[in-house]
């Protein structure tokens, strides 16, 4: 596997989750969809639901989630072990946080259409794809994690089904405020794990008043980047069970049915400091930056285009 970070410095590692998903492959079948980015896939026919838990994503409801792996042998047994989320921008690139790649000896892979790690008993198999190349962003620093964004290049294509499809992207004038309606999921982080793929609404939090609030943990003298956008904060609205690297992802005001990445979960305070918000890494300001590289590795970019 290669390991590039384009003018930029050596990826070192925070800290991963040890989330072992559930091994054996489900046979990659169904027939396979038409592409369109941002599209939540309500129409499964037999659908699967969670009765009884809101925080709970029905299956298919995110199709753009990625569960990013790293591979692992323990007593001569070949182990997929959790690392963070991401999400699928293009059927064979997956944009993620550039901390959770920090092991670089390591290798890795992606899963898509993952629901519930417990069971292959869902309407469409999940696919895994190996890792070839990870792209760190030029300017991503460890401390203080700054452009916290790295793009995973993976061996072949994934194919798209109603489980498994690309999430659209902004373009760099989209303005991304508290009025948009926003929504972020994984499968737990910070020792809180689950099952069942999990979903947060969160509300994003101006700039001013996320540095007001964040001053109360961090001290006065912290100052907020420019490359991270605020969301959450909320009483009641439990953050940890999302994950690191994973997209937060808001409705585009003139298209309540479609969805674009907003930004990747980079850090946040404890889960019980729930009245702080957490912090992304914003596709706005790196937007301009993943096109590039979509480019330059023969990528379309019309797929993440809404």
């Amino acid at each position: 596997m290669k390991l590039r970070q384009v003018k930029g410095s050596a990826i070192s590692g925070l800290f991963y989750c040890l989330l072992i998903f559930v091994l054996g492959q489900k046979l990659e079948g169904g027939n396979a969809a038409e592409s369109e980015c941002g599209r939540q896939h309500a129409d499964l026919g037999s659908r699967v639901s969670v009765p009884g838990d809101d925080h709970e994503a029905q299956f298919g409801e995110f199709p753009w989630m990625v569960a990013v792996l790293r591979k692992e042998k323990h007593d001569g047994i070949d182990l997929s072990v959790y690392t963070c989320g991401g999400s699928l921008i293009h059927p064979q690139v997956v944009l993620t946080a550039a901390h959770c790649m920090a092991d670089v000896g390591k290798e890795y892979k992606a899963r898509v259409g993952e629901w519930d790690v417990q069971t292959k008993a869902e309407i469409y198999p999940h696919q895994d794809r190996n890792v070839t190349t990870i792209i760190v962003h030029p300017e991503y620093k460890r401390n203080p994690l700054l452009y916290d964004l790295a793009l995973l290049i993976l061996d072949s294509p994934v194919t798209i089904m109603g489980n498994v499809d690309v999430v659209c992207l902004p373009d760099k004038n989209q303005l991304v405020d508290n009025n948009l309606s926003c929504v972020s999921g994984g499968w737990g982080t910070k020792g809180k794990f689950y099952n069942l793929l999990q979903k947060v609404e969160l509300p994003i939090v101006d700039t001013e008043s996320c540095q007001t609030r964040l001053h109360t943990s961090l001290g006065t003298q912290y100052q907020l980047h420019e490359s991270f956008l605020c969301a959450g904060g909320d009483p009641g609205k439990d953050r940890c069970r999302t994950d690191f690297g994973s997209p937060l992802v808001c409705q585009f005001p003139e298209k309540k049915d479609k969805y674009f990445q907003a930004g990747i979960l980079s850090w946040a305070l404890a889960c019980s400091e729930s009245s702080v918000p957490a912090m992304y890494s914003s596709l706005v300001k790196a937007v301009d930056w993943i096109d590039k590289i979509m480019i330059d590795n023969n990528f379309s970019t019309s797929v993440y285009k809404n």
